[in-house]
Formats: C-alpha cells, structure tokens, sequence
C-alpha cells in the first residue's frame, strides 16, 4: 500500500476530488495548511499598509491505495491539479506498512 499525500491550490480541491472518484478512489483526507515553496509568499495592502504574506494557503490530500495503484493516483491528482504556474504544489508517495478499519477490523488491503 501507498500513502499519496499531496500538496495543492485550494482550488483545484473539487477538479482533483472528481478527478479520484473517477479513478474509483472512494475516498480521501484533505487539510488546509500553509507552506511556501519557490513562491516565496507575496505582499498584500490591507487598510493601505502593505506587509509580506509568508506562507500561501494550500490544502494538503492524503490518500491510502493499492501499491498497482500508486502510479495512476500520482498522474491523476497531477494532471487535475496543474495549473502551469509557479505554485501548483508537490506529490509525494510513501510506502504503508499496515492498515485497519476501526469499525469492522478488516486489515490491509481490505481496510481500505
């Protein structure tokens, strides 16, 4: 099993989400976070004061899928999440040693 955790544009959420269930992946864990990256924030004028804004909002998926899987999740969340500027956010997969559904105690695998 892998874990996908993505880095993305808040609003690319919905694209890559539709994007997921079309892949068949039932579902998925997203955060609202702050990061910078190249971006290196920007500077906003608020009550006509400027200041630096140093960390963007971004959202953050976790997804747990079959290892088979891994390849088409990272292509699809990638394709749904670009933009083609700078910012678009970071992919990363790691690999999933166990897994367990609370509710039914179904393992591995099955818990997904």
């Amino acid at each position: 099993m892998k874990l996908i955790m993505a880095i993305i544009k808040p609003f690319k959420l919905d694209e890559v989400r539709e994007a997921l269930t079309q892949l068949g992946i039932d579902g998925l864990t997203a955060t609202e976070v702050k990061g910078y990256g190249r971006q290196k924030g920007h500077t906003e004028i608020y009550r006509g004061a400027e200041y630096a804004v140093s960390f963007l909002p971004k959202v953050k998926i976790e997804i747990v899928v079959k290892a088979d899987m891994a390849e088409r999740t990272v292509e699809t969340i990638r394709q749904a999440a670009e933009t083609g500027q700078i910012g678009d956010g970071k992919i990363f997969v790691i690999d999933v040693v166990s897994a367990m559904r609370i509710r039914t105690g179904e393992t591995d695998a099955d818990a997904l």
